[in-house]
């Protein structure tokens, strides 16, 4: 596919339809985005474990596949999110990048380090996005004000925020907000392309100040079911809105990142994890 803006040539998309369990209609209709967007979200996981490994996140379709696919690992937002547009593309949407300013409900100006996707279907976009850990959207929305979105008794909306009308802004639920819609993240509607993501994903992964380096991060956005680890918190979110906190000893967290979030590791990285979770416990010291 000599246009491909999103190395969807290169994608194996049997094998992606495998690793999300997807065996609905492959037309690029909604319904097939809908569906494409749920299987995703229950079946990889969002989790940074590369970068406390020391390993980095590359960004190419031949390393997603390898990670997220073959090895049936998680991957963060711009892992998931690229992925996610190789499949789009090969099915035959249209599909464009945006970048986002994480909020979360905090009244600060941070970077654009985030990422999302557009869609357009007979002539209306659509935002999707798979890679905003447990607090990601459910099904794709309408970029238009006032359009929410339910699923799972989680409600989803956009709305405009500033001048011009292209800056938007995603309320939803975070795990932590106690169902309550929050902003999420704002973003505007100008395109974004891959190499970009390459260059969020360079401070993200790396910088001393990014949530992503200093500490572990899994987190799984089930319909019926949310869970979070963050450090050594675990957090987990039943469909009838119970919540329950626990702190994670250094030496269950790979197991906990097996039986809760799918992600099974090598004993040497086992390890290697344990011992980052020790030491983070500990200050650094």
């Amino acid at each position: 596919m000599a246009d491909s803006l999103w190395q969807s040539d290169l994608l194996d998309l049997g094998a992606y339809l495998a690793r999300t369990g997807y065996s609905g209609p492959l037309e690029p209709s909604l319904d097939t985005l809908r569906g494409l967007h749920a299987a995703h979200l229950e079946s990889i996981p969002f989790e940074n474990l590369d970068i406390v490994l020391g390993r980095g996140v590359p960004l190419d379709l031949p390393s997603l596949q390898a990670k997220l696919i073959a090895s049936e690992r998680g991957g963060y937002c711009y892992e998931h999110n690229l992925l996610f547009a190789a499949a789009l593309e090969k099915i035959g949407f249209s599909v464009s990048g945006l970048g986002a300013r994480v909020r979360m409900a905090a009244g600060l100006l941070r970077p654009v380090t985030h990422s999302l996707l557009r869609v357009d279907i007979e002539g209306i976009a659509w935002i999707t996005d798979v890679g905003f850990g447990a607090a990601c959207p459910l099904a794709p929305l309408p970029l238009r004000a006032g359009a929410p979105v339910e699923r799972g008794g989680r409600t989803f909306e956009l709305a405009h925020v500033g001048d011009p009308e292209n800056e938007w802004i995603l309320h939803g639920p975070s795990l932590d907000s106690d169902g309550k819609p929050i902003d999420l993240y704002g973003f505007n509607a100008t395109p974004v392309f891959a190499v970009d993501f390459t260059v969020y994903n360079q401070y993200t992964s790396t910088h001393p100040r990014s949530p992503f380096t200093g500490r572990v991060v899994a987190q799984k956005p089930g319909v019926g079911r949310r869970l979070q680890l963050i450090g050594d918190e675990l957090t987990t979110e039943e469909a009838d809105g119970r919540h329950e906190k626990r702190r994670v000893p250094a030496e269950e967290v790979p197991s906990v990142l097996r039986t809760e979030f799918g992600i099974v590791l090598d004993a040497a990285d086992a390890k290697r994890v344990v011992e980052f979770q020790r030491v983070a416990a500990t200050g650094g010291r």
